[in-house]
C-alpha cells in the first residue's frame, strides 16, 4: 500500500484515479456475446455456460425442487442468519414507500405523483470467487416491496451444475422462484434480449466483475435500464488520533478482499494511527484465505496523511468513494460535509461490514467516482414516477390565457388551440 504524507492540493487529482481497465477488448468481446444469444438464443447460453464455468447444461432453469432442498444444505445459524438481515433491510426499505399528496396548485388545478413499479426486473447475482446471497436480499426484498411483477434472477452455477444453496436460500426467503444457471456477459444479454427459457426485462440489477459490468452499459443500447454503472468496490476510512488501528485494517481489507481490482483509500491525520495501521494490514492480511486477492488490491491502493480533518473530507468528497467510514471522536460535526458518497458508517463501531449484511441499508452502490451523480440502490429504483393533473372548468378558465400566451410566443399554434378550444 503506497503512502503519501501532505500532498499538495494540485496533486489530488491524480491520487484520486482508480485502476485503469482495458475498454475496447471488452466492448468487443461483450458484442460478440450478444449477437451469438441474439442469433442461438438457450443453444448460446448453454455453450457459454461450459465454456466458462465448465459444465454442460440440459436445464437452464432452477427447478422448486432445487430450491427446497437449499434448505436442507445450509446450517440452521445461517438460514436465521438471513432471515435476521431479511427483515432489518425490509424495515429500512420500507420506510421509504412514498404517498401520493394532491397539490393544489390553484383554484381548479390540481396536481399529483404516484409509483408504479417497473413490472419486469433482472437481479444479477455473482457466484464465481465469492457467492454474494446478501446481493439477492439487497435486490429482491425492494423489488417485492415495489410490486415488480417479474424478477428474473441469474446466477453462475458451478463446475457440477448447481447453486450455491445461500443463494437459493435467500431467494426463497424474498419469494424469489424465477432463477437462471447463467452468469457473466451472457446472463446479461439474456436479460436484455430474452431467450427460450429467459424473459427478456426492462430493468437490469447487481454487481459483477468488469465483464458484467461492460454488459450492462451495453444492454442500455437496447433501451434496457440498468441500476448504476457499478464497478470494482471500494473504501475509503477517515481516522483521527483516536480510531483503533485493528478496526481500520480489517475494513480496509475486507474491501481489499473483494477483487484484485478493488480499492481502499485510508486517510489520517496523525501519523503514528497510519503506521499502526498498516502495521495491522501486514498481520490480518496473512489470516485472510483471501490474502492474494487482498494483497493485490493493496497494490493500487494508498494511505495519505493530512493535517487536518476537514482536508480528509475535501479528498474524499472528490474521489467520491462507494463507501466511507469515519472513525473520528466528533463525527457528527462532519456529516453535513458529505458530498460524495454511496453510504456512509459513523464511528469506530460502525464497520463497513454491517451494511453488507444486516443494517438495514442497501449495499448496491455506485463506484468509480459516480458517487457524484448516482445514489445507491433504494426502493426508487424499482418504480417509475408518474404525475397527474386534473383541470376544472375553474382551472382551465383562470390557467387558459397564461397557457395561451406562451404557446404563442414558442409558436406552438395546436398547442394554444387545445386551450383556446376549451375557453370557448
Amino acid at each position: 500500500m503506497k503512502t503519501i504524507k501532505y500532498p499538495a492540493k494540485s496533486d489530488w487529482q491524480d491520487l484520486i484515479l482508480r485502476p485503469e481497465r482495458e475498454k475496447e477488448s471488452l466492448l468487443d468481446t461483450v458484442k460478440s456475446v450478444f449477437n451469438d444469444i441474439k442469433i442461438s438464443g438457450d443453444s448460446a447460453l448453454k455453450l457459454y455456460t461450459e465454456k466458462f464455468d465448465n459444465v454442460n447444461l440440459t436445464q437452464l432453469k432452477v427447478s422448486k425442487e432445487e430450491i427446497d432442498d437449499s434448505t436442507n444444505k445450509i446450517s440452521m445459524a445461517l438460514q436465521e442468519a438471513i432471515v435476521r438481515a431479511k427483515n432489518n433491510i425490509e424495515k429500512f426499505h420500507s420506510s421509504q414507500k412514498e404517498h401520493p399528496k394532491l397539490i393544489d396548485i390553484e383554484p381548479g388545478v390540481i396536481c399529483w405523483r404516484e409509483s408504479r413499479p417497473i413490472e419486469k426486473v433482472g437481479l444479477y447475482i455473482p457466484g464465481g470467487t465469492a457467492p454474494l446471497f446478501s446481493t439477492v436480499l439487497m435486490l429482491g426484498i425492494p423489488a417485492k416491496l415495489a410490486g415488480c411483477k417479474e424478477i428474473i434472477l441469474c446466477t453462475p452455477p458451478d463446475s457440477e451444475g448447481d447453486i450455491h444453496p445461500a443463494i437459493l436460500f435467500a431467494a426463497k426467503t424474498v419469494g424469489i422462484t424465477e432463477i437462471y444457471k447463467v452468469g457473466g456477459i451472457q446472463a446479461i444479454a439474456a436479460l436484455s434480449l430474452g431467450t427460450e427459457s429467459i424473459p427478456a426485462v426492462y430493468k437490469i440489477f447487481g454487481p459483477g466483475n468488469q465483464y458484467v459490468t461492460a454488459a450492462k452499459k451495453y444492454a442500455q443500447e437496447f433501451n434496457i435500464s440498468i441500476d448504476l454503472p457499478a464497478g470494482p468496490s471500494e473504501v475509503l476510512i477517515i481516522a483521527d488520533e483516536q480510531a483503533n488501528p485493528s478496526f481500520v485494517a480489517a475494513d480496509l481489507l475486507s474491501q481489499a478482499e473483494h477483487g484484485t481490482d478493488s480499492q481502499v483509500i485510508f486517510l489520517t491525520t496523525d501519523e503514528a494511527i497510519l503506521e499502526k495501521t498498516l502495521k495491522e494490514i501486514e498481520n490480518q492480511l496473512k489470516q485472510l484465505p483471501r490474502k492474494e486477492i487482498a494483497a493485490k488490491a493493496l497494490d493500487h491502493s494508498t494511505a495519505i496523511l493530512f493535517n487536518s480533518i476537514d482536508e480528509c473530507i475535501q479528498f474524499s468528497n472528490q474521489y467520491a468513494p462507494e463507501h466511507l467510514i469515519l472513525a473520528i471522536k466528533d463525527f457528527v460535526n462532519y456529516v453535513n460535509k458529505i458530498e460524495n458518497a454511496g453510504s456512509v458508517f459513523l464511528g469506530n463501531y460502525s464497520c463497513e461490514s454491517a451494511g453488507d449484511y444486516a443494517s438495514g441499508t442497501n449495499h448496491t452502490l455506485p463506484t468509480n467516482g459516480y458517487a457524484r451523480n448516482y445514489s445507491g440502490v433504494s426502493l426508487d429504483s424499482f418504480v417509475k414516477k408518474i404525475t397527474f393533473q386534473e383541470l376544472t372548468q375553474e382551472g382551465i378558465q383562470n390557467l387558459g390565457p397564461t397557457i395561451e400566451l406562451m404557446a404563442e410566443a414558442e409558436e406552438l399554434l395546436g398547442h394554444k388551440n387545445a386551450v383556446s378550444l376549451r375557453l370557448k
